[in-house]
């Protein structure tokens, strides 16, 4: 019995499997967590390319003419956020989970930065940080759009289109800080075209994206 005792105290037999099973645990965490991280750039790479790609177009929108400049409709701006929608497909939801705020920089009566007017989509609860319509419509005072040290301003005769997007990042496992389930891409285009700034002309039955 002592030498059988004795030869169980010796015994090496358990060992790897035992600390492989302490192991286990972190390993998956560390795993899940590689999986989730990896999601969340992709997801934060699609915003960031929505966010352009909606400026993009926002600064194409108006109807060709060659005797006046191309003016824009409230039509155009709503089939801009549909385009969107499309775009990003059903599993992003962007009508309930991103809010959209496209803004037309311009320059004021007295030479200043102005946001002319601001159209918005998406049902999340973000406001702008850069600004809202009417802002800067006298004066100087306001500096532009964007970053402190780093704003985007228009020149005059023309307009910048300016497009913050806001995602709610859904954690497929939960692990991610709550702090990094709010995507916030920011992307600007200058107008292309000669545009017709008096207004974003009103259609019969459509409904303004208003903010």
């Amino acid at each position: 019995m002592a030498r059988r005792r004795f030869s169980l105290l010796r015994s090496i037999s358990g060992i790897a499997m035992t600390e492989f099973a302490l192991c286990l645990p972190f390993v998956v965490m560390l795993g899940t967590l590689g999986i989730e991280y990896t999601r969340y750039v992709v997801i934060k790479k699609r915003v960031s390319d929505m966010a352009a790609q909606i400026a993009d177009n926002a600064s194409r929108m108006g109807n060709a003419s060659v005797l006046t400049n191309k003016p824009v409709s409230e039509a155009e701006i709503n089939d801009l956020f549909v385009g969107a929608t499309l775009e990003a497909g059903d599993a992003m939801d962007l009508p309930h989970k991103s809010r959209i705020i496209l803004s037309s920089l311009e320059v004021n009566a007295d030479n200043g930065q102005w946001i002319h007017w601001q159209r918005c989509f998406g049902s999340k609860n973000y406001p702008s940080s850069y600004g809202v319509q009417g802002d800067g419509q006298s004066g100087t005072g306001f500096a532009g759009m964007g970053r402190t040290g780093n704003k985007i301003t228009a020149v005059k005769g023309s307009a910048v289109m300016f497009v913050e997007m806001a995602y709610s990042y859904t954690p497929v496992i939960g692990l991610l800080p709550v702090a990094m389930q709010d995507i916030v891409e920011v992307s600007a285009y200058n107008v292309r075209d000669s545009r017709d700034l008096t207004q974003v002309y009103p259609v019969t039955g459509v409904t303004a994206s208003t903010c």
